[in-house]
């Protein structure tokens, strides 16, 4: 019995585990796109919620990515209140469908699952068969756990053991703690259902199991939100504050909820003695588990200010000093581990964090000095020594963050990808040691030739300093457009970066020209400014290759993922 049913729990996780990733593949990250755009307000938030929980099939995913986007700043705490509360309904999806028996299409749905995703050409219709594949497990799970507890009927130190549950605080933290264990709600509120099935507990005892179940699944967001912001951290406390209450509520009144449970769910009165408990009793559960929720949303709905209120009491915000920032250095902003559950987003996320690299170097690009600029006095040349000095600053900033980058996608490289999914991962790998080597380019080439033109007090002619002006004006902007394109998603500007081929060698041409013009010039300095000008402009036109390669990359995503699609 124990083997059976351990056995029968582990292929309903697996199968739990199978459709939630295919649900999010298919998805993508468009759960990120729906939840900017529909959380404005706490009702819409609500219906937010419920929706993607629904689509992943996990209340605890949903809580762990909004902690994830509280973190990088995506959300405000008061937008996710919302979809904190109607995640809790919509994570009752999955216990309303197993109640349903349909059970026994088991093996027709694994059959026909596998078929499918085997068979299959489209990356998007092999997630489909696996997410067939995968509700199939779920209820083959259902079936095993529920054949191998049927012998206990008669068993009597099993009967004694789950005596216990009458007692209703006591059936709470046995789901609480259980689901905590298993780390998902519809596991708990699956087996509560095997049990009720098997006429091994009462109404009342599954109501409070499941009540006990919707505490429970709020640890995984709590664990998630270890080392991140304060917000997140109060998100997570509002989601526990949100079921305790919730149960509080409840629990003198789960003989109230029990009987408007069975008004609601369908009577069979032709069956008698166990065959009536299986076929009503896990529908009486199911729908008090929905009920609650349900009602809890309505009634708690107007109170999000409350909330908010007491877990900023709880979790008041601490400013770090300046120090201990100076001291940790600078971290990831939009990388997260529990990104890492939906492959789609936590591409979308290491993007965005090699746009933050990118805006660092552009950053480097701009406090370049102007080649050998007549400077006017020593307090003045200080200045610019300084100014090169941060350069190597935001140079050490770029190295961590690139090192983070690349930790972080290899991490996502040990997860199941899609084809579009490896080919997006691997360039965008590409694109951060692009990025990498330009800031390696100015802190080894542009900032040593930066710093010995102004300590040689050599000056460049009017109109070589225009043009000179003109390419690194041209370079920057190459750069900064190819770094927008990524952050973006803007082919437009990749485009425009290649673009720039035409005008930039026009001015490389005005320089040679200029430089020929004035070789025949009396002049001690002139083969100093002559090599300093060449060698300044050719490393110039490496940092527009390297632009031109990430907008090259950028542009090859389009490419890949049409391939794909075909």
């Amino acid at each position: 019995m124990s083997i059976g049913l351990l056995g029968g729990l582990a292929i309903f996780l697996y199968g739990m585990e199978k459709m939630s990733h295919a649900l999010k593949s298919v998805a993508g990250d468009r759960l990120k796109t729906v939840l900017a755009k529909l959380t404005t307000n706490r009702f819409t938030g609500v219906l937010t919620g419920i929706g993607i929980t629904s689509v992943v099939q996990s209340s605890s995913v949903t809580t762990v990515l909004l902690v994830g986007f509280i973190s990088a700043g995506f959300m405000s705490l008061s937008q996710a209140v919302g979809v904190i509360m109607g995640a809790n309904i919509g994570s009752t999806v999955t216990v309303q469908i197993i109640a349903f028996k349909v059970t026994q299409s088991a093996l027709a749905m694994v059959a026909l699952g596998f078929l499918i995703q085997f068979n299959a050409k489209q990356e998007r219709i092999k997630h489909y068969g696996d997410i067939l594949f995968g509700f199939g497990l779920i209820f083959l799970g259902m079936n095993m756990m529920g054949d191998s507890m049927a012998p206990v009927r008669s068993y009597q130190p099993f009967i004694d053991a789950f005596s216990h549950t009458d007692n209703e605080l006591f059936a709470i933290l046995v789901g609480a703690a259980f689901t905590a264990l298993v780390q998902s709600s519809a596991a708990t509120t699956s087996i509560v259902l095997v049990l009720a099935g098997q006429g091994l507990i009462s109404l009342e005892a599954g109501i409070a199991l499941a009540m006990g179940a919707n505490i429970g699944t709020c640890v995984t967001a709590l664990l998630a939100s270890i080392g991140k912001s304060r917000e997140s951290i109060q998100a997570a406390t509002i989601h526990i504050l949100f079921n305790i209450v919730g149960v509080m509520i409840w629990l003198p009144l789960i003989n109230v909820l029990a009987e408007i449970s069975v008004d609601f769910s369908p009577d069979y009165a032709e069956l008698s003695g166990v065959e009536r408990i299986s076929a009503e009793l896990p529908r009486q559960i199911a729908n008090a588990h929905t009920l609650f929720n349900v009602i809890n949303t309505m009634i708690m709905l107007p109170f999000t200010g409350v909330f908010i209120f007491v877990a900023r009491k709880l979790i008041p915000y601490q400013p770090k000093s300046a120090a201990k920032k100076k001291a940790k250095g600078i971290q990831p902003k939009y990388l997260g581990k529990e990104f890492l559950r939906t492959p789609d987003i936590a591409l979308d996320q290491a993007r965005l964090e090699i746009g933050r690299v990118g805006r660092r170097v552009c950053n480097m690009l701009n406090m370049l000095p102007r080649l050998a600029v007549r400077q006017s006095d020593e307090e003045e040349k200080e200045l610019i020594r300084i100014q090169l000095n941060q350069i190597d600053v935001i140079e050490d900033e770029v190295d961590r963050l690139h090192a983070q980058i690349l930790s972080y996608l290899g991490s996502l490289r040990k997860l199941p990808l899609s084809d579009s999914q490896s080919h997006q991962q691997i360039r965008l790998i590409s694109i951060t040691d692009q990025l990498e080597s330009v800031a390696d380019l100015v802190v080894d080439s542009l900032l040593p030739l930066a710093y010995r033109a102004l300590n040689s007090n050599v000056h460049i002619s009017p109109m070589m300093r225009h043009t000179l002006d003109d390419v690194q004006e041209r370079v920057n902007q190459s750069m900064l457009d190819c770094v927008n394109a990524i952050r973006r998603k803007d082919d437009a500007l990749a485009e425009q970066v290649l673009g720039a081929k035409r005008e930039l060698n026009s001015l490389l041409e005005e320089v040679l020209i200029h430089q020929a013009e004035r070789l025949v010039e009396q002049d001690a300095n002139r083969l100093r400014i002559f090599r300093y000008e060449m060698e300044w402009v050719e490393q110039l036109k490496r940092v527009y290759t390297l632009s031109k390669r990430i907008a090259k990359l950028q542009l090859r995503k389009q490419s890949i993922d049409q391939h794909m699609q075909d």
